[in-house]
């Protein structure tokens, strides 16, 4: 994940989420083509900007056919995906209850970011399912091993030179706070991205590649060549700056158009099914895996926010680069779990976009409180 919070993300975080809608809805979105847009429960409009109000609750419909998803359900994730600025991914998997997908744009690859932290926990994780690895095994973590962005562990390594940490206290910082050097120290553990990339393929997970870890990623990404010392303060960003902007975006297109680690949304929401019918995990690793992304801390008000109450709901989220106007890579993906126990996997992958932050959190809220909406026992 480059960076996990934005300013004005955390200034959202903050306010909670009192007037979230009303405040996506005081600009038009750029970027919006020009077909027409539908009335009703639709959270995003190209027309003016609407008066501050909440928006109207979607009516859950009459029951669907087993195994086929609803057609109002189909239908207002279309309405918004179309208005939406960018290149956007959204995918939807009833897992319980006869299973169905529905979504746009569910097979193309988009970038992951963050959300690549969720094959290495799994391979984590099936290692020690294995007895290759124990979740008590230390992992020693020195200055040379910090990564870049958002690694809060970082200030313990610094203070102390190095320090070792068990492997389930890096699973738990690596995916609930999504630290890097946690994630990269658990890369290393495994054998490597090959160790991931081999998992994957092993178990049939489909179109998700895994790229070559943080540091390598980050800066490629940016147009440079990993340094160490990039690790330390905002080494990073003072270099990043310092690249030509036709650097810079020349890397960024590269990337945005064949991403080392990129997924589709329709791969990762089968992943995330099978993850929670144990089929990919023991008993216990499947419960430690579920259990620790239930605690996520980062993207409050992306996919979380729109899932109402009595529902369950654990996630992994991801974000990329920014190059203005451009945001890259800002991701959710999780498993909404209904009073009566049916699970819904979803994955909101935006590769790259125009909105602003609050615009991103009201469409990723609008699906998964519209997936609520018409879910039938």
């Amino acid at each position: 994940m480059a960076e996990m919070f934005s300013k004005t993300e955390k200034r959202v975080h903050k306010a909670g989420q009192t007037g979230l809608a009303s405040l996506a809805l005081l600009s038009v979105l750029s970027g919006c083509v020009s077909a027409p847009v539908h009335r009703g429960p639709a959270l995003l409009t190209a027309q003016a900007p609407a008066p501050s109000r909440a928006v109207p609750a979607v009516v859950a419909p009459t029951r669907p056919a087993i195994g086929r998803p609803p057609a109002g359900l189909e239908n207002l994730i279309q309405d918004q995906w179309r208005v939406f600025p960018g290149r956007t991914g959204v995918a939807i998997m009833r897992v319980d209850g006869g299973e169905w997908v529905l979504g746009r744009r569910m097979d193309e690859l988009f970038p992951q970011q963050s959300v690549s932290k969720t094959w290495v926990a799994l391979t984590v994780l099936d290692m020690v399912d294995q007895g290759k690895l124990r979740l008590d095994q230390k992992v020693r973590i020195t200055r040379d091993d910090l990564a870049v962005f958002h690694q809060p562990i970082r200030d313990q390594v610094i203070a102390n030179g190095s320090i070792e940490v068990s492997i389930l206290d890096l699973l738990e910082t690596s995916i609930r706070a999504s630290d890097n050097t946690a994630n990269d120290s658990l890369l290393r553990t495994v054998g490597g991205p090959q160790a991931v990339t081999s998992f994957i393929a092993r178990k049939n997970l489909g179109a998700i590649r895994f790229g070559p870890g943080e540091r390598a990623l980050q800066s490629s990404i940016a147009g440079l060549d990993w340094k160490q010392e990039y690790s330390i303060g905002r080494r990073f960003y003072a270099a990043r700056d310092a690249v030509p902007l036709a650097t810079r975006k020349a890397a960024l297109d590269r990337y945005l158009n064949d991403p080392i680690d990129g997924a589709s949304p329709q791969a990762i929401v089968r992943a995330l099914a099978r993850l929670a019918k144990g089929e990919l995990l023991s008993a216990s690793s499947t419960r430690i895996m579920l259990d620790i992304m239930s605690r996520t801390s980062s993207g409050p008000n992306r996919l979380k926010a729109g899932v109402p109450s009595g529902w369950s709901f654990l996630h992994k989220t991801g974000t990329g680069q920014i190059l203005p106007p451009f945001s890259t890579g800002y991701n959710d993906i999780g498993i909404m779990t209904a009073p009566d126990g049916t699970r819904y996997a979803i994955a909101v992958m935006m590769g790259s976009t125009t909105a602003s932050i609050p615009q991103r959190m009201t469409f990723m809220q609008f699906v998964s409180r519209t997936v609520a909406s018409y879910h039938q026992n």
